[in-house]
């Protein structure tokens, strides 16, 4: 019988994260909301006067929000760590409603600003003692030609709960109310299918329990296509009614623009990754040899390839291995890693009623924070080394800049975390080279990470793009028109190599980010900038290493394009995917020659 998880009171401190670093009580936590909360009739004051001090406004605006930040963080972590102690379930409430409070006395700014006159801004964007604003400033301008008249603006404010009514119905029915059919499992005993189960499903040993959970999970959404057809062509006219106000030329470059990214990084992706599906079809003959079996099918993608190793590392041997595989970092980053790891910026094992997966919070002023469930074994490692990343990227963002920059963007969200990946891969390759079954395994990993991070979510972008083309055009998005793009675009992807079962068409209606518009891609692109960078680092050492540095160190101080440029990454070039396209292929090889 599996031991009971202990509750958070009886874990060893040493494991446990320390909040007590961004406030050292509860009351104090609770005299800062009050003092925020006082401070609404003063920011609701400014109204109307925003022109006669610009500046006074917009330095008060960003303190308000870098002190809701930090209560917003304490609040969030201490209801994640543990979820049955009511105290910080009301704590994150009462936050969240301040949250709003503030966020609609402050609604006035923006329009205020973009009022005046655009010399008065440019004016104050050139100020070199208000450059930590600077950026803001100019994301103002830059917006200016899609701002529309106030009165406009407040009304698209209002419809915003009506416009997101799409993606809230989806969620309701695919996660909530969609009846999903009984299978048999492994044991021949009856299970009722669900989201959790279906990912387990696809990677049994026994192909009959991944075609009837594979077959039953598409039915189950297909019986209710016409609803979902309804539900994501609302989204997609959402997408497209916003860009055609705004005066963008389509939804997708109206989806890019925040980012500042060219549309040819779009297309550059789509089009380097095209070109090497050869390679794909390669790696899939790989594995349809080593399931022996005479036809791949869709539901034999996930099942592993080669058995589970024997890898067992606890935590300290986990914080050793990852100080090992990031040491071609540099002395720098080793040191913030070795402040992270006994500093109480971590909160490692599961407790009972803590949130389950992993995250890195960012605290500016403070530090990074993780939340680990650490299992003492590869994965965990893997894990250890991924948020890692993404709280070195925070740290030395947050060292270098002011808080009006020390924020990144989603775009360079995931490079900084699967960089850190890719190294240990690379070094777990060396650590283990005579030893065959864990160079199997560590290869395939690889392989899997840039077939479901890479080749997936661009076919994932080049159906987002089709059926954005579809509803400019004024075609009819359909349960039976979504279903033959995306059953087109599974046939050209696998096609070659696979059996495309016809189930497979209805896989669109169960992926919950085509709600967010064009945001899939940027797992692609950030997949393979971090390879290119981890490539780099490995071939040139110590001057790519301080070109990442760099890169981690720009937060929002130029656009996100331009701050993958300091490590030597020019995402609108076709370079980038086109060189992790040819690790791809390297490490096919490499598989092929250990079989």
């Amino acid at each position: 019988m599996a031991a009971e998880l202990k509750p958070r009171s009886e874990m060893d401190k040493k494991y446990l994260w320390r909040l007590e670093d961004i406030f050292p009580t509860d009351e104090a936590v609770e005299q800062e909301m009050a003092a925020l909360s006082a401070l609404l009739p003063e920011i609701a004051a400014y109204q109307g006067k925003v022109a006669e001090d610009p500046k006074g406004v917009i330095v008060r605006y960003f303190e308000t929000s870098k002190r809701l930040e930090k209560i917003f963080a304490y609040a969030m972590m201490r209801a994640d760590q543990d979820g049955s102690d009511g105290r910080y379930t009301a704590m994150l409430g009462k936050v969240r409603h301040l949250a709003v409070q503030l966020s609609a006395a402050c609604a006035f700014l923006e329009p205020e600003l973009l009022a005046l006159p655009e010399e008065k801004l440019q004016s104050l964007g050139s100020d070199p003692s208000f450059s930590d604003y600077s950026e803001y400033i100019r994301g103002l301008l830059r917006n200016r030609a899609h701002t529309l008249p106030a009165e406009q603006e407040k009304l698209l404010a209002m419809a915003g709960d009506a416009l997101s009514t799409p993606s809230q119905a989806f969620r309701v029915l695919s996660d909530v109310e969609l009846p999903f059919p009984v299978i048999r499992d492994e044991n021949g005993e009856e299970v009722q299918l669900s989201h959790g189960r279906y990912q387990t499903f696809l990677r049994s040993k026994n192909r009959e329990v991944r075609k009837a959970a594979f077959q039953g999970m598409h039915n189950a959404y297909r019986d209710f296509g016409g609803t979902f057809a309804a539900l994501y062509g609302g989204s997609v006219k959402r997408h497209v009614f916003m860009a055609q106000t705004r005066s963008y030329p389509s939804a997708l470059v109206s989806a890019l623009d925040p980012d500042e990214i060219p549309q040819a990084v779009f297309d550059n992706l789509l089009a380097q990754v095209d070109q090497a599906l050869p390679a794909l079809d390669e790696y899939l003959e790989i594995r349809k040899r080593l399931l022996s079996v005479d036809e791949l099918h869709m539901y034999d993608l996930y099942v592993p390839m080669f058995g589970d190793v024997q890898f067992t590392a606890d935590y300290e041997e986990g914080c050793r291995l990852a100080l090992e595989a990031l040491a071609p970092m540099g002395e720098e980053y080793l040191g913030v890693m070795r402040k992270a790891f006994s500093e109480g910026w971590i909160d490692v094992y599961e407790n009972k009623a803590k949130r389950s997966g992993a995250y890195s919070n960012g605290v500016y002023g403070v530090h990074p924070y993780m939340l680990l469930n650490y299992e003492d074994d590869l994965n965990s490692v893997s894990t250890l080394v991924h948020e890692m990343g993404h709280s070195l990227h925070t740290y030395f963002s947050s060292k270098c800049q002011p808080y009006p920059k020390a924020d990144y963007s989603l775009f360079v969200a995931e490079v900084a975390s699967t960089c850190n990946e890719v190294l240990l891969s690379a070094y777990l390759r060396r650590k283990y080279n005579g030893d065959k079954a864990m160079l199997r395994y560590l290869l395939n990993s690889l392989l899997e990470s840039f077939r479901t991070t890479v080749f997936r979510q661009t076919m994932f972008a080049a159906f987002e793009k089709k059926s954005h083309e579809m509803a400019e055009a004024g075609q009819p998005l359909t349960k039976e028109t979504l279903t033959e793009a995306y059953l087109d675009l599974n046939r050209h992807y696998y096609g070659r190599a696979v059996h495309v079962d016809e189930e497979i068409g209805a896989e669109w209606m169960r992926i919950p980010h085509f709600y967010r518009d064009f945001y899939v891609y940027k797992y692609a692109t950030g997949f393979s900038a971090a390879v290119c960078i981890a490539d780099r680092i490995l071939k040139e050492g110590e001057p790519a290493v301080r070109d990442h540095i760099r890169f981690l160190s720009a937060g929002s101080s130029v656009p996100p394009i331009e701050a993958l440029k300091y490590a030597g990454v020019d995402m609108s070039s076709p370079k980038p995917v086109h060189r992790a396209m040819q690790v791809f292929r390297e490490t096919v090889e490499e598989l092929k020659k250990l079989l």
